[in-house]
């Protein structure tokens, strides 16, 4: 079912539905530094709804590779594409909280501690220079994967059927450019019209969400893919769509309810005046 549209299909819609309502709620909040920070600071609204897509993801990923294995038995590109995009969203999944560092009180090794920016037990945080390797690296990488994957190639496919099915071939897939367009406007719209140090997780949690909807559309439900997907276009698998849109909402909701709680909410009243100038 090859398109380009974002609203194909529902959970892509729901997907891209939720960015647009993340971005309005920080410009709305834009007058209001402490609510601005309660969304995206550590522990925050955004940081729990990226480790909720992410750990999401990473099991959905785990589940296509053993459907693909109990489909063909037999180590292939697909099934290696599977589980090595598992463990990578996996590991993002539980980098993104720092391993669980604050939400179980474990101090920092002193390896983390001398060498991580932020003194957390995570890996995208130790310095390099003056920056960090998420800043020097890891971003540059992620934008310019980013930008082939979900502009070059599906421009380049709309007249190249080829690029599709070469692409298909490693086990991956392309999102429909129509979504990919308004996932990189809504990132360069959160750097224009949000005036914050953390403005960056918006871009984050954009990804996040716009990946795990594509991945979910593409490899169970068939939208843009080429290849047999989890669930044949029926009844059943529309019953499936909307439970999932349903789900999508339910991060957004986890992900508030956790910032409230021991997140967010305990760090900013921990820090008097934290954010504010």
């Amino acid at each position: 079912m090859a398109s380009t549209k974002w609203y194909v299909h529902p959970v892509v819609a729901t997907g891209v539905a939720i960015n647009v309502f993340l971005l309005g709620l920080a410009v709305a909040f834009s007058h209001d530094q402490q609510a601005l920070w309660r969304l995206l600071v550590e522990d925050g609204i955004v940081e729990w709804m990226q480790f909720l897509c992410f750990a999401l993801l990473s099991g959905l990923l785990g589940f296509l590779a053993v459907e693909q294995w109990q489909r063909e038995p037999k180590i292939n590109l697909q099934l290696l594409a599977f589980v090595g995009l598992s463990a990578l969203v996996g590991l993002a999944a539980l980098e993104e909280i720092s391993w669980f560092q604050r939400v179980l009180h474990i101090i920092p090794s002193e390896f983390f501690a001398q060498n991580n920016r932020q003194g957390e037990t995570n890996l995208h945080n130790l310095a390099l220079g003056k920056s960090s390797l998420h800043k020097a690296v890891l971003l540059k990488i992620i934008a310019i994967v980013g930008l082939t994957h979900n502009i070059i190639l599906p421009l380049l496919a709309r007249t190249k059927p080829a690029v599709r099915t070469f692409v298909e071939k490693f086990g991956l897939y392309l999102p429909p450019l129509s979504a990919s367009i308004i996932y990189i406007v809504l990132v360069a719209l959160s750097h224009l019209l949000v005036d914050h140090p953390r403005k960056g997780e918006l871009g984050e949690i954009f990804g996040a969400m716009h990946y795990l909807v594509t991945v979910v559309a593409a490899y169970f439900f068939g939208v843009n893919y080429g290849k047999k997907p989890v669930f044949a276009d029926s009844r059943d698998a529309r019953n499936i769509s909307t439970l999932f849109c349903m789900i999508l909402v339910f991060i957004l909701l986890t992900g508030w309810m956790l910032s409230a709680g021991a997140g967010a909410g305990a760090y900013i009243a921990s820090h008097p005046g934290f954010g504010a100038e």
